[in-house]
């Protein structure tokens, strides 16, 4: 009787412990998360949210360029029962959902706060900005201007390892465009970034190595593009002698919303209590001040600085290969040649008069005086090397500059102003002696991207024929035929078909001035970069 009394007392004691016991008395749940350096800031808020929720984030921290093969490679194991990771917190998944959109698309997505990447501008660069445009918002195509003149020295992450860097690139791009929609490969096929690259002065493969090095090496560079709480993270740090002006360009910024993934369906209970959390309005007023970054939910009043209002939101491509051209197209930011361009343009007789005024007008709109949003992104740049070459019934005159001032593009001005016209067209044998001179200046820089505009507006009568310039070209060699596209454009009675033939042959692509209605300033503009 007696063993039976303990063994019903012991019951009734587990029974009363059981019934008497909450959540907050059970081990807390652990989520193991892939996180972006970016998420390290909130650190502070995790262990109010264990507390509160019962559940422990164990954040593993890796660089941007290996969340997403590591994310992809977590959705596929858990997606088969496995897997090291059963949620992520980045910045942005945009380029992951683009590369893996049959893994993303399963996974529960919920966005925890914003950030759009803007600019900072030290006091001497926003001087200089705000006296070119006084009174207005600057935009991207303001600030490309100012790089390609060398006004702007900015840092900004390598756009192929950090989402900062890529979220910067895809604005600049998408404002060039000037489509206001998502890029499309079309908007990409002539590079307009060229200018506002030649002003990047900083580099690296994180955040946080890029705001080391902006404030340890102060003369480097006078502007720095990155998340806009970055940004008043060093307003407010002590690490800068001045606080910077932020800018938020007026044809709109690409927004970072810093989502947390659910990896495993099996931990969807306490994926819910996590994201209920950051989501209440208190969560988010504290994530606001403690790591600079705007609320998601549109009830929490914004304070200080993120008051700001952001203007358009641009779209991020929808296409992957347009993303990997364009990654392609601004190449590696820490081992950069400038370009080379040979303008082969055509002095013969014909092109006197009005036709002339047009084409020198085209040269004095590459060299700064078009002030258009288009003529901002396509202008001559700071180290460019040009090369001009007027033609007649033979070769005239060449002429090589790089760019370093107005004193070069006045020489390139005086070159294109020149009269000493030709009494025939010497097309084939002009496109010849430019892939003479293509060919000189890639052995001397094999790094060098170097194309080749021709500018003609009669038929080819002098010279070489078409199919000698073809035998000329197809023996020369296979690094020059590969690496160097012509680029004609149609003018007034040329060729048109023929100039077809020579830039299909050689890689390039024709722009038809007179077919397209608009000026020869238009042409070169569209024609300037393009693969």
């Amino acid at each position: 009787m007696l063993t039976l009394c303990l063994a019903l007392a012991v019951t009734l004691t587990l029974s009363l412990t059981a019934a008497c016991s909450g959540a907050g008395d059970e081990d807390p749940t652990t989520l193991r998360v892939l996180a972006g350096p970016d998420l390290a800031v909130l650190e502070p808020l995790l262990d109010e949210l264990r507390s509160e929720t019962g559940v422990e984030l164990k954040m593993d921290y890796r660089a941007d360029a290996d969340t997403g093969e590591e994310l992809a490679a977590a959705g596929a194991s858990t997606a088969k029962g496995g897997g090291g990771h059963e949620a992520a917190w980045l910045s942005t998944d945009r380029s992951f959902q683009l590369r893996h959109k049959d893994i993303a698309r399963g996974l529960l997505r919920t966005p925890t706060m914003l950030s759009p990447v803007v600019v900072g501008l030290r006091a001497d660069a926003a001087r200089a900005l705000h006296a070119k445009s006084p009174g207005t918002q600057l935009s991207w195509a303001d600030l490309a201007d100012a790089a390609a003149t060398g006004t702007l020295r900015f840092g900004m992450a390598d756009p192929r390892r950090t989402g900062t860097g890529l979220a910067a690139l895809v604005g600049v791009a998408t404002a060039a465009a000037g489509t206001g929609g998502a890029l499309r490969e079309d908007d990409v096929s002539c590079d307009r970034l060229r200018g506002f690259r030649s002003g990047q002065r900083i580099t690296a493969a994180s955040t946080r190595d890029l705001l080391d090095d902006f404030t340890d090496h102060p003369g480097r560079a006078n502007a720095l593009i990155t998340y806009e709480s970055d940004l008043l993270a060093l307003d407010s740090g002590g690490r800068l002698k001045e606080e910077l002006e932020i800018v938020r360009p007026k044809d709109g910024t690409v927004l970072a919303d810093f989502p947390l993934l659910l990896l495993d369906p099996g931990r969807r209970a306490a994926y819910d209590k996590v994201v209920q959390w950051l989501r209440q309005d208190s969560v988010q007023r504290k994530i606001m001040r403690t790591a600079l970054r705007r609320p998601v939910n549109p009830s929490v009043a914004r304070e200080g600085e993120l008051r700001a209002p952001l203007g358009n939101a641009l779209y991020f491509p929808d296409r992957p290969d347009v993303l990997e051209r364009l990654l392609d197209d601004y190449g590696d930011p820490a081992h950069r040649v400038a370009d080379q361009v040979v303008f082969l343009l055509d002095f013969s007789g014909s092109m006197r008069g009005q036709r002339m005024a047009e084409l020198r007008e085209a040269f004095a709109d590459l060299s700064g005086a078009d002030s258009s949003a288009t003529g901002a992104f396509a202008r001559f740049y700071q180290g460019e090397r040009l090369t001009v070459v007027r033609f007649g019934g033979r070769v005239l005159e060449e002429r090589t500059v790089t760019v370093r001032g107005q004193r070069d593009l006045r020489t390139l001005a005086d070159v294109v102003a020149r009269g000493g016209y030709g009494d025939a067209t010497a097309v084939w044998t002009a496109l010849d002696h430019g892939y003479r001179t293509a060919s000189a200046a890639l052995a001397d820089e094999p790094e060098r991207s170097v194309s080749i505009v021709l500018m003609t507006d009669g038929e080819n009568n002098a010279g070489i024929a078409y199919e000698e310039f073809v035998r000329r070209y197809e023996a020369r060699s296979a690094g020059t035929r590969a690496a160097v596209h012509t680029y004609p454009v149609h003018f007034g009675e040329a060729d048109a078909g023929a100039l077809r033939r020579a830039a299909d042959r050689t890689g390039g692509r024709m722009v038809d001035a007179d077919a397209r209605g608009s000026s020869l300033s238009e042409a070169f503009k569209e024609i300037r970069g393009c693969r």
